[in-house]
């Protein structure tokens, strides 16, 4: 039988004190249901609004990229210091151990390799894979100005609306073309498109004039692409002048990984994106623990 006394009158119901009603901390996401902002707020710390994510799809269009040769013995301890991480289901199961509690953004587009058009890609994956692998997002090549732009985008809408169905929010990453100028004019159109047509948040470059423009002009939250390999405290720049001029945080694969140390550098990342250290005082520390080995 249930205790009587606890049905009686003199409950504290605070009926003074209204109830909080908390506005979502990312930008542009504030009417999503519950569980995409669940989903969102694993990937983006709600403290600093931020994310590292840690990109080791390249395998899926590109094979055996130098510094993935062996995801288990590289990535591995790289994962604890990622707020998420940015990989193909194939990696995902064969791999990275259930264990792991960082989120998990599954690359669910793909179709073509290095050999082939790179644009001419179609969804390869079930929606209810995603469900079954419990990832966070979902992302999506977008090949704005590419051979077959239409059905990219058309992929990211299909994505946006079957995603939306279960709770899983859709990222949409702005690929660029050999022959496309790498501008804050291209960069504006391409995220703007994808915002537009539903992506809940975009992948895209950093470019030294005008990214301000690109951010601002994007109703949801842009994180930076690292893109090729460069030196580590060029890489600590750009990801800082990113965070500075609006982007919610990076990406980073190769930047990262295929740094001299890559434990040490992911560090010196994370103090960029969530603490706004300097480049010049990330990169000591970069220095620091890659002596201290």
């Amino acid at each position: 039988m249930p205790d009587m006394d606890d049905i009686k009158d003199g409950k504290s119901y605070h009926a003074d004190v209204p109830q909080k009603c908390e506005t979502f901390f990312l930008k542009g996401s504030n009417a999503l249901d519950w569980g995409m902002k669940n989903r969102l707020a694993r990937i983006f710390n709600p403290v600093s609004g931020r994310t590292v994510m840690l990109a080791i799809d390249h395998g899926y269009f590109q094979g055996p990229t130098t510094g993935l040769e062996r995801v288990d013995i590289n990535i591995l301890p790289l994962a604890p210091h990622a707020d998420s991480l940015m990989l193909t289901r194939g990696i995902l199961r064969s791999i990275i151990p259930p264990s792991l509690t960082r989120s998990i953004v599954l690359r669910v587009s793909g179709g073509t390799s290095i050999l082939k058009e790179l644009s001419n890609e179609q969804i390869a994956v079930d929606i209810e894979d995603s469900i079954r692998l419990n990832v966070c997002a979902m992302a999506v090549q977008v090949f704005i100005g590419g051979e077959h732009e239409r059905e990219s985008i058309i992929n990211m809408t299909k994505m946006v609306d079957i995603g939306t169905r279960y709770g899983i929010p859709t990222l949409a990453v702005t690929a660029v073309g050999k022959e496309m100028a790498r501008d804050a004019r291209y960069f504006r159109l391409a995220t703007r498109i994808c915002a537009e047509l539903g992506a809940h948040y975009i992948k895209t470059y950093y470019v030294e004039k005008g990214f301000e423009s690109v951010t601002a002009s994007c109703p949801v939250p842009i994180v930076m692409a690292g893109g090729k390999k460069i030196p580590e405290l060029d890489a600590l720049t750009m990801a800082y002048r990113a965070v500075q001029e609006g982007a919610s945080g990076v990406d980073m694969g190769r930047n990262i990984f295929q740094a001299e140390a890559p434990v040490a550098m992911i560090q010196a990342v994370r103090a960029v994106v969530h603490a706004n250290e300097t480049p010049e005082k990330a990169y000591a520390l970069y220095q620091t623990l890659k002596n201290q080995g």
